[in-house]
């Protein structure tokens, strides 16, 4: 699977590791940066994120920032991109089967590295459900969405 990933400083270093655990999966990751620990702005990198799961370059998603929260918020403004910050498998999961989450949040501040592992992994094998009542939903956040397009 391509996974586009992005971190602000805050997520570097995590994002290291993550970006690691991908190819070590056998997927590939699309950095889109920070590819230093320079201060730098989580917005840029959900924007970079957003967009190739936008154009159907990536798949799915992984932002990395300090809390996880910024990131979150700022991919969300993007139509089609559905981010949650997930630091449990059982979010990670659920996110992805009831809500079809593409882009998982993460806060290198709060989660480890091992724990990030398992929440990635989860993450990457849920699968939508494609429950009558979930695309219901769906086709609601998407009418949301064309909305406020315009």
């Amino acid at each position: 699977m391509i996974i586009a990933i992005g971190a602000d400083h805050g997520g570097f270093y995590l994002k290291q590791t993550v970006v690691a655990l991908l190819k070590e999966l056998g997927h590939t990751a699309l950095d889109v940066g920070a590819y230093t620990d320079e201060p730098s702005d989580y917005p840029d990198f959900a924007k970079g994120v957003s967009e190739l799961i936008i154009r159907k370059k990536a798949k799915r998603g992984i932002i990395i920032c300090g809390s996880g929260v910024g990131a979150c918020i700022a991919a969300n403004k993007f139509p089609g991109v559905r981010a949650s910050v997930c630091h449990d498998t059982f979010s990670a999961r659920q996110g992805v089967e009831d809500d079809d989450m593409n882009v998982l949040c993460l806060g290198a501040r709060v989660i480890g590295p091992k724990l990030a592992e398992e929440v990635i992994k989860t993450f990457l094998s849920a699968r939508f459900s494609n429950a009558p009542r979930h695309r219901r939903r769906l086709r609601k956040v998407r009418a949301i969405e064309k909305v406020f397009q315009k």
